[in-house]
């Protein structure tokens, strides 16, 4: 017997004579029918070919420090300064050394 052509008269006897199959038969529908409903998984791709995964290329290294890290270190604190003294005194002048003074008239 298959779902669609399972009458109601088929189903008030299979559950009088044997409420156990019943449950059973019913437990075996919805498994079936959540088999149809999943999709197979799909088989993982093969690895590109002469590369380990996480390894750089052979014959490559990885990217040196980026360019803005070549700045003197005297640069980097003037930078620094400056940013503090924006961010927690906007309304008085810049300190930093880098900053042209305004003036004030």
């Amino acid at each position: 017997m298959n779902g669609p052509e399972l009458q109601p008269d088929d189903v008030a006897v299979m559950r009088r004579e044997d409420p156990d199959g019943w449950r059973r038969y019913m437990r075996q529908q919805i498994t079936n029918g959540k088999a149809r409903l999943e999709q197979p998984a799909k088989p993982k791709p093969p690895p590109p070919p002469g590369r380990r995964p996480g390894a750089w290329p052979t014959g490559s290294s990885p990217p040196g420090p980026p360019p803005e890290r070549s700045l003197p270190k005297a640069a980097w604190d003037a930078a620094v300064r400056h940013y503090r003294n924006e961010e927690n005194r906007p309304d008085q002048p810049c300190d930093c050394g880098n900053c042209p003074l305004k003036e004030s008239r």
